[in-house]
């Protein structure tokens, strides 16, 4: 309070009132007195200072109204059911408000504790993990998965459509976590519902859930890692997210937002048994706003290692990122030097470096961007796939207009025409 008041009045050195003393007690200091009938109301009514404004990129002030307005405005206008908003300014989280319903029959709020299904953030946050099996030296992002496991990969049940293959010996995980392995996302979406290599692995990207997959089958196969204790241990208990596993926890039920498909009614999002690199994480606002400023600051691992998840490995030349695998090539994104990195996206924009992640599924959209340099950063979380509609305006306003390839996205704004 006394810190709060000295800056209001700009007059350092302010003394603190006792508890219970009479706000026109003589405090015996003469420029006290010149200000006492200035600081009266204010102390005796034990007002709180109005919050900071919240500076965007391009200098811009926000006021926690502001952007209650602005969220608000968008939402109605695009039919968003719930959205979760964090915002990260140096590494840390200076606003973080949930907004809409986690469950319409019910009218229930959605909230910044609200279990919210993470889809695609989990290979982001998996990435942070295998950084630090980088940094303790248990692994090699460019060394051949063969090295790590007791037979070869197609020895394996869940890997013997790769036998007649031998492209299968140049992956690394490097490789799995750009997504260049030249695996469909899912071996379901395949017309046989087998694993294929369509490319060369590591010449072109091309999004993958089962690389992801694979990363973790070797992890745990190779090093005897479990992926839900170690994600637990060196990442959940570290950044006190206590509301969020990669498997399904029963204490969750009890504030858990429904998925809303588009124009669909509320379902219940899959409760996941058992860890799945590609998409398991189940997490909150709270939770994950914290991780996520953890990562702006590199908490947790070492520059090298940070550097490294986080810069291109491999540049992106595709025209849209789904469908994957598409044969069509653009020197579009060249400009902005778009790529992935270590389970994250990248990108030039003016204000600096930038690396970001998604998180798709039917009736789930997240989104994550942080400008690296500055440590200014962006998350939101929503139950409903109308929200991709605002991420372009909520980004430019909220952060800072850092020229977002919402179309290689797939983030056409909502009063845009298709």
């Amino acid at each position: 309070m006394r810190a709060a008041i000295a800056r209001a009045m700009e007059f350092p050195g302010l003394p603190v009132l006792p508890a219970g003393l009479s706000c026109l007690r003589h405090l015996g200091d003469r420029r006290m007195r010149k200000m006492l009938a200035a600081l009266t109301l204010l102390v005796c009514a034990g007002a709180a200072p109005a919050p900071a404004p919240i500076r965007t990129l391009d200098g811009h002030r926000l006021t926690p109204a502001a952007i209650d307005g602005e969220v608000g405005r968008l939402m109605a206008a695009a039919r968003v059911t719930g959205l979760g908003v964090a915002l990260i300014r140096n590494g840390r989280v200076v606003f973080a408000k949930s907004y809409g319903k986690r469950d319409t029959a019910q009218g229930l709020p959605l909230e910044t504790d609200t279990v919210m299904y993470g889809a695609s953030l989990t290979k982001a946050t998996v990435a942070w993990y295998v950084m630090q099996l980088v940094d303790e030296g248990r692994v090699d992002l460019d060394r051949p998965i063969t090295a790590y496991l007791p037979k070869p990969l197609p020895e394996y049940e869940d890997y013997a459509d790769l036998a007649g293959d031998p492209r299968w010996r140049q992956l690394t995980l490097r490789i799995l976590l750009d997504h260049s392995s030249g695996f469909a996302n899912l071996r379901r979406f395949e017309p046989d519902k087998k694993l294929h290599i369509h490319r060369d692995p590591g010449s072109r990207y091309g999004y993958s859930g089962e690389g992801l997959e694979l990363a973790q089958f070797v992890l745990e196969k190779g090093l005897g890692l479990d992926t839900a204790t170690e994600m637990q241990r060196r990442i959940f208990d570290r950044f006190g997210m206590h509301r969020t596993g990669m498997t399904w926890h029963d204490d969750f039920g009890a504030n858990v937002a429904l998925v809303y498909p588009e124009d669909s009614p509320g379902r219940v999002f899959k409760h996941r048994t058992r860890a799945d690199a590609a998409g398991s994480l189940a997490t909150t606002l709270d939770d994950w706003s914290r991780f996520f400023a953890a990562v702006a600051r590199g908490e947790g691992l070492s520059r090298k290692a940070r550097t490294a998840m986080v810069r291109r490995s491999i540049a992106i030349d595709s025209p849209s990122q789904f469908p994957t695998l598409l044969d069509a090539r653009t020197d579009q994104w060249r400009k902005i030097g778009l790529g992935y990195g270590i389970g994250w996206g990248v990108f030039e924009t003016p204000y600096g470096h930038a690396f970001f992640k998604e998180g798709h599924d039917d009736g789930t959209s997240n989104y994550a961007l942080c400008i690296d340099q500055r440590r200014d950063c962006i998350l939101l979380l929503a139950n409903d796939n109308h929200a991709e509609g605002i991420f372009l305006p909520l980004v430019d306003r909220l952060l800072g207009p850092v020229n977002l390839p919402w179309q290689w996205e797939g983030y056409r704004p909502y009063d845009q025409p298709a």
